[in-house]
């Protein structure tokens, strides 16, 4: 099977390595408009070869968009255009209404599938890609009526062969979750970042006194803004809803703080201590799949 990358970032560059690893791909072929990624990606063995897009189209059974929402909303339509009948394309953005919505009734809707792995770290580029970025990890599929069958199985075929958990909801529900549990900590960490450089300028005193807490949690201010930027336009609605919910929050918290409410705020952190239980039975599930994938 011939698999055509656009976009050889962390997430297409991840996903090239792994689909040649597991087997899944015969041959990888990279396509980037940045020709410094497409080369660096050669280089590095994250595919096979780097092609122009159309001719990249021509040869492949499955098309994989890997690149910023805003741009796979705008390239999607056309990338469906120029296919041959027996190609399906998949696209791994973040969002999935907006994506959806641009190629709803396209005569070649069918080939398409939406999908969204939620995988990845703070870095970006073909030098931040590595194998392992999807195992174990959950993979969703959005609005599968809407793919033809033959096209559905490949892309859920394609996710395990990620190692990915397979699970299925429409786009609109992706999009409403999402902003809760993925792009709400994402702002909060860029705005922490923010916060503690406008009120520390002294460097230093960050650099010496930032301890593991202080890292973990703005860890993912280091994310690329042309990537997340997109992201939080995309899927405006939801994100300004989860904020104004968040915010309240730190509204409450911080009277509980004016006012010496100390009981008040040790029951708010007991609260958000449940969220330990539910993290737990996540990795203890994920571990669960890693052993039945052992055995199978």
């Amino acid at each position: 099977m011939i698999v055509s990358i656009i976009g050889l970032g962390l997430i297409g560059g991840s996903a090239a390595l792994k689909l040649k690893k597991s087997g899944f791909a015969d041959q990888v072929i990279g396509v980037d408009v940045n020709d410094e990624h497409a080369d660096k990606a050669k280089a590095l063995g994250l595919v096979d070869d780097t092609l122009v897009l159309p001719k990249a189209l021509a040869i492949s059974d499955l098309v994989i968009l890997a690149i910023p929402v805003d741009s796979i909303r705008k390239l999607l339509p056309s990338v469906l255009d120029r296919i041959e009948e027996g190609t399906t394309v998949i696209d791994l953005g973040s969002t999935k209404s907006g994506i959806c919505g641009a190629v709803l009734g396209h005569i070649n809707r069918k080939n398409f599938v939406a999908a969204h792995p939620i995988a990845g770290t703070e870095n970006s580029g073909p030098e931040a890609a590595f194998d392992s970025l999807f195992d174990g990890k959950t993979g969703i599929i959005c609005d599968k009526e809407e793919s033809q069958e033959s096209s559905y199985l490949l892309a859920k075929a394609c996710l395990e062969a990620m190692d990915m958990h397979v699970v299925e909801m429409d786009s609109k529900s992706h999009d409403l979750h999402i902003a809760y549990v993925s792009h709400l900590s994402h702002i909060s960490s860029f705005v922490l970042g923010q916060t503690v450089l406008e009120i520390e300028k002294d460097e230093a005193t960050i650099f010496n006194m930032a301890g593991s807490g202080f890292e973990s949690t703005v860890r993912l201010a280091k994310s690329s803004p042309k990537m997340w930027g997109p992201i939080f336009k995309q899927n405006q609605k939801h994100i300004s809803d989860s904020l104004g919910a968040y915010i309240e929050n730190l509204k409450a918290f911080k009277n509980m703080i004016d006012e010496g409410q100390e009981e008040a705020m040790m029951d708010c952190m007991e609260n958000a201590n449940e969220i330990r239980r539910v993290l737990d039975g996540i990795n203890d599930k994920s571990k669960e799949r890693e052993k039945l994938n052992q055995i199978i």
